[in-house]
């Protein structure tokens, strides 16, 4: 008789829990939902936040520009001859004015251009001097003097926060 009891006691609707069981997979589903749409928001920030920092393909104008009239903060094209060289620098002369070009290291041993030289550089014009991505000597052939493994980081951000420097 005990035995019955105890089964009634199983069976009974009366004796049931006071939480069936679907009510526990509610109290675990706002949870997982939560974590599922903090993912997505993340996700969505960082994909917008890498765009914002990814680099910038450099394409400068072909036309060259006179050195005088160079914008700020801008890929430009300027041609010259090549009036004094330092090192992995040299100043670039046209009939408006001179320009410091800095070529990195593919002209730090000071033998990449020679005095009284033509060429055409191409690259971006900041901080008062240009950053040489790519030189055309007279005869056309051209040399790459971007950093090995691609240019800097740039994009927006940075362009944003040099034009606040003062």
């Amino acid at each position: 008789m005990n035995t019955e009891n105890q089964t009634h006691e199983h069976t009974d609707p009366a004796s049931a829990p006071a939480h069936p069981p679907h009510k526990h997979r509610r109290r675990f589903a706002l949870p997982v939902l939560a974590a599922v749409v903090a993912l997505a928001v993340g996700a969505a920030g960082g994909a917008g936040a890498m765009k914002l920092v990814r680099p910038t393909p450099e394409m400068a104008p072909i036309t060259p520009v006179a050195i005088s009239a160079m914008p700020p903060s801008s890929l430009v094209t300027i041609k010259g001859t090549v009036a004094e060289i330092y090192g992995n620098k040299f100043v670039l002369q046209d009939d408006s004015g001179k320009a410091l070009i800095e070529t990195g290291p593919g002209g730090e041993d000071g033998k990449l251009v020679t005095t009284n030289e033509a060429v055409t550089i191409q690259g971006r014009f900041d901080d008062g001097f240009v950053h040489a991505s790519y030189l055309v000597r007279q005869d056309g052939q051209t040399e790459s003097l971007g950093p090995r493994h691609g240019p800097p980081p740039h994009g927006p951000l940075e362009d944003m926060a040099r034009k606040l420097r003062p």
